[in-house]
């Protein structure tokens, strides 16, 4: 076999692999995640040949990785600032019924995930909701629910709403402007849809009666922080409508936060998310590979069978993908595929839309729900625990959502893809659970400045 041949025969074989894993989200007998598969299949990409070295790093996108980073510094400081506590609980003790309740919760977190990553505000609100509705005897998993498909639904709106819709604008080149315009919309029904069938599924649970109290959750707000970076971010989101290139309004806005003499910069680093910027760089030099192998010929010609072109059939094949191998990955092995469109403005618009709302599928669809899953874990009474673990009690939809907390954190111990630490953690948030049936938040004090999930 030629050294080509054996290049491109072992470019797919990475390729392959990698997405596999990516799918698992493992490596079977080893502990590695999908960073590591990415890792690992951009190794061989370029260790083999199969992707020249200069080939390689062309291959990684630096605008979107400057972006991507610059939006983490900018969301970090507004999270160690209060601001999304601070936004989230002004608005839920303005709530008079528990009707009233559940919309806050969709706007809030469908109008915030516009415009900040919406992992991000996941990760903040669901302490603050969990502590609510624990004041308010409200049943937490409708608000739960809606808190993670809101924040889905409404990152569709914006180029920073989430990491692929980065990735489509970076491909694309549609402005931050366009791309507003014409998902904008999508949002805004989306998120009206999440409030009528989250309030239909649960009417029983959520009668429209006044609340008797109000939620009361104490802050640590640090406003001066809060301030500057507030008018850091209004300024980028002018620059963005403007038409400046949104990679470099991220970056100038991260630079500008950065200078404060009041947060330890060591702070605002740890609350960047490395692993997924590596899973970026790395899937980029995988997905050179693919090109390099001569696969992606059989992939057009499949995807001209398949009509893929067809909004719909892109649609569905996206959605479907994106459950499989996550949605950044998927909007990824598009790229070559969607550039030969006889419209790929119109394609790529599909593809973020659709890459993003299918978080709302499954629970491994989308970060955000991962996140909120395991709020809802950490916010488990024993009691309720026990009975959901021996079978007992109706099966309400908070026990759906209980059992699979669970099921995950079991098939992690099995599978050895969390550290010992990370599990013992996990077991010991049950063991420390109230003895009040329900769900209930625990431990210190709501909205303490910088406060990390475990």
């Amino acid at each position: 076999m030629a050294v080509s041949e054996m290049s491109r025969a072992i470019a797919v074989a990475a390729f392959v692999a990698s997405y596999v894993g990516l799918a698992l989200g493992r490596v079977p007998g080893f502990r590695i995640d999908r960073t590591g598969v990415a890792i690992i299949g951009a190794a061989v990409m370029v260790a083999s040949g199969a992707v020249p070295w200069t080939d390689a790093v062309a291959a990684v996108d630096a605008p979107t990785l400057v972006l991507l980073f610059g939006m983490m510094i900018v969301t970090a400081y507004l999270r160690l600032s209060g601001f999304f506590r601070l936004v989230m609980t002004w608005a839920l003790r303005r709530a008079r019924t528990p009707r009233m309740l559940l919309g806050i919760v969709v706007v809030a977190s469908g109008v915030l995930s516009a415009f900040f990553v919406n992992d991000v505000v996941c990760l903040v609100l669901a302490p603050v909701v969990l502590e609510a509705t624990r004041q308010l005897a409200l049943p937490p998993v409708p608000y739960l629910v809606a808190l993670a498909t809101a924040a889905n639904v409404g990152s569709v709106a914006t180029l920073t709403g989430n990491p692929q819709n980065m990735l489509v604008g970076s491909f694309s080149g549609i402005s931050y402007r366009t791309f507003l315009a014409r998902e904008a919309p999508i949002a805004v029904v989306g998120l009206v849809c999440v409030f009528a069938s989250i309030a239909l599924v649960y009417r029983r649970q959520l009668p429209n009666a006044p609340l008797e109290i109000a939620p009361d959750t104490r802050l640590a707000v640090h406003y001066p922080l809060m301030f500057k970076t507030i008018n850091a971010t209004m300024v980028m989101l002018v620059a963005f409508l403007a038409g400046v290139p949104i990679a470099i309004v991220a970056i100038a806005g991260a630079a500008w936060t950065l200078f404060t003499r009041r947060v330890n910069p060591e702070k605002v680093y740890r609350e960047v998310n490395w692993s997924l910027l590596v899973l970026f760089a790395g899937l980029f030099v995988v997905t050179a590979g693919l090109e390099h192998s001569g696969l992606i010929n059989v992939l057009l010609h499949w995807a001209a069978v398949a009509n893929l072109q067809s909004p719909a059939v892109l649609t569905v094949v996206t959605a479907v993908l994106s459950n499989l191998v996550s949605n950044v990955p998927a909007v990824l092995l598009f790229k070559p595929l969607v550039i030969t469109f006889d419209e790929p403005r119109r394609a790529w618009l599909v593809l973020a839309m659709a890459s993003t709302l299918a978080g709302n599928l499954t629970i491994l669809g989308s970060v955000a729900n991962l996140i909120v899953v395991e709020a809802a874990l950490r916010g488990a009474s024993r009691d309720r625990v026990r009975r959901v673990l021996q079978g007992r009690g109706p099966g309400d939809p908070g026990d759906v959502v209980l059992r699979l907390a669970l099921a995950r954190v079991a098939l992690n111990r099995l599978r050895g893809g969390e550290d010992d630490h990370r599990r013992r953690k996990d077991l010991l948030a049950l063991r420390r659970t109230s003895r009040v049936p329900g769900f209930v938040v625990r431990g210190g004090r709501a909205g303490t400045q910088g406060e990390r999930l475990p």
